[in-house]
């Protein structure tokens, strides 16, 4: 048993030292406005890690259900992107937070903060479309189509258009959002904190995604024995 969970063990105990050293860590006095509000660096990018990564085996699980029908598969690919839909949010409303100590609202119209809602936004809606469906055969095909569209444009809305216009947030052109933010010049102190939050929260997606799969095969294997 301790063989098979220690990366759960090894998840609680990196959440547990980020949600502890993250707040005592001395971290750098970049400006008057970022001041303390800089710890949410370890919670709020390390949920778009998190969501990066869950999308991806997502869409690897979608792919395969179009090679081979196998039903468990649309299973993986949903519950995948359930939880790196959730992660998405939750990397929305952290950012929301900070973006109002840092620009002086949630919500400024951004061009990254306006890609991520239209991010979240395409996966809603393969949500929707799974829940229109009634065949179970036809909802998985079109939902691990429309899973790969969705990761397609995951991409472009989220890295690619922000860095080409005008933003706030770093990483655009003209960025003057967070200065010194960058992964390049993090302050070493941060990244103690940073990276084992990153590898942490992701480890915690795909923990709930795990139970997910096997609260939805438990079901399925009930009615089929119904």
């Amino acid at each position: 048993m301790m063989k098979q969970a220690w990366w759960k063990i090894l998840a609680f105990v990196l959440l547990m030292y980020t949600c502890t050293y993250g707040f005592l860590v001395q971290v750098p006095k970049l400006d008057d406005r970022m001041q303390e509000s800089i710890r949410n660096l370890f919670f709020h990018v390390p949920m778009w890690f998190g969501m990066t990564i869950l999308m991806t085996v997502s869409v690897i699980y979608s792919i395969k259900y179009l090679n081979k029908h196998n039903a468990t598969h649309d299973i993986y690919a949903s519950s995948y992107a359930a939880i790196g839909s959730l992660f998405a949010l939750l990397g929305l409303l952290t950012g929301a937070i900070w973006a109002n100590y840092q620009w002086g609202k949630p919500w400024s119209g951004d061009p990254k903060q306006n890609g991520a809602a239209i991010a979240l936004l395409i996966y809603f809606a393969y949500f929707v479309l799974r829940g229109a469906v009634q065949d179970e055969e036809k909802r998985a095909r079109i939902g691990a189509v429309y899973n790969i569209f969705a990761y397609c444009l995951l991409f472009p809305t989220l890295f690619i258009l922000p860095r080409l216009t005008e933003s706030l947030h770093p990483g655009g052109q003209g960025s003057e959002g967070n200065p010194g933010l960058n992964g390049s010049d993090l302050d070493p102190r941060m990244r103690l904190v940073f990276w084992p939050a990153v590898i942490g929260w992701t480890l915690l997606g795909v923990w709930i995604a795990t139970l997910r799969i096997r609260l939805r095969l438990l079901t399925e294997k009930r009615l089929a024995n119904a």
